[in-house]
């Protein structure tokens, strides 16, 4: 009971630290967002022992969620590393203390490279601070460690002060989850969206379509027996002119009109939908279908005549994917 009584009280202590730092945020979070944000270079971090393992942690989560990101070892910069870093880029500096003697020594040279710079600091008035255009506060009251020295609540404050720098990023810069699976190729999903439109999309055998001038009575029906919340509406050289969605139902039901018997598919169909080719990498019919909010693609070739159809369940995996809109 003793050890679970410890450890109940480390993840206390770290669990207040990190509450502690939303109260500490201020103006200078947001100006280093907006300067990543603005940066035509990259972000540079760095760090040394504990600080540094963290400063690696935030550059490899920067990097993978839009925002190319590096760390630079103090020691290695001296001794040749520094030529990677330019004018335009933007450095933060990690250290609890900030008087840490290696990452000090290295800020004059990085401040008269030109670089803007920022400090993750639990020590505003430090050495380290003053050489930073900008100071972010990661200041714990205690370290978890009994004897109050071994960085444990700091880390965990620097860490989680960094993961809220990249997911504000993620969502200033409009990164999606298409984006991060491109950028994750290893995985299972990754692997997927690499692939091509052609290689998993339903062919035009295989898609729900009607002609223009058919009756909408049987554009429903085709669209139940399909079960992909569409239906694509031709002419009669397989060209596509429109689509019919679940959402164009709602529509047309919310406008007042009930009476299916006497409208043709192309009385009640959206024009040119958003279409992809059979050669599109799925990563870019993920975006397309993000940035419309839609589930359903055409796929045309260069002539307009239908060549499939893909579905976003086709790309994810059912119940894997949501918009925050609607399902057109």
């Amino acid at each position: 009971m003793m050890i679970l009584s410890k450890a109940k009280d480390v993840l206390k202590i770290e669990a207040r630290g990190i509450l502690a730092l939303a109260e500490k945020l201020d103006q200078a979070f947001e100006t280093l967002v907006q300067d990543i944000c603005d940066t035509p270079g990259r972000v540079i971090i760095s760090g040394i022992g504990k600080s540094g393992l963290i400063g690696r942690k935030i550059a490899a989560t920067l990097s993978s969620t839009g925002t190319n990101a590096m760390f630079l070892h103090p020691v290695e910069a001296v001794h040749g590393d520094l030529g990677m870093v330019s004018p335009h880029d933007v450095f933060i500096a990690i250290s609890n203390s900030g008087e840490t003697s290696e990452l000090n020594q290295l800020l004059p040279v990085i401040r008269g490279i030109g670089c803007r710079m920022a400090g993750f600091t639990g020590n505003p008035a430090s050495t380290m601070a003053r050489y930073c255009d900008l100071v972010i506060d990661t200041g714990v009251e205690i370290e978890a460690c009994p004897f109050n020295m071994t960085p444990t609540a700091s880390t965990t404050a620097q860490l989680a002060m960094g993961d809220a720098l990249a997911v504000v990023l993620i969502e200033k810069k409009k990164f999606k989850k298409s984006d991060f699976m491109r950028s994750h190729p290893g995985g299972a999903l990754g692997q997927r969206l690499a692939s091509r439109v052609g290689e998993i999309m339903l062919t035009a055998d295989q898609a729900p379509g009607v002609f223009v001038d058919d009756p909408m009575t049987s554009a429903l029906e085709i669209m139940d027996r399909f079960s992909l919340g569409a239906v694509l509406v031709l002419n009669r050289y397989r060209q596509l002119q429109g689509i019919i969605t679940d959402g164009d139902i709602r529509h047309a039901i919310a406008r007042g009109i009930t009476d299916y018997h006497r409208l043709t598919a192309g009385d009640v169909m959206t024009r040119n939908p958003r279409c992809s080719s059979v050669d599109a990498y799925l990563y870019d019919a993920l975006n397309l279908m993000e940035k419309y909010e839609i589930t359903v693609l055409p796929i045309v070739d260069a002539d307009n005549r239908l060549e499939g159809i893909l579905h976003l369940h086709d790309i994810l995996g059912k119940g894997s994917f949501k918009f925050n809109g609607g399902s057109r």
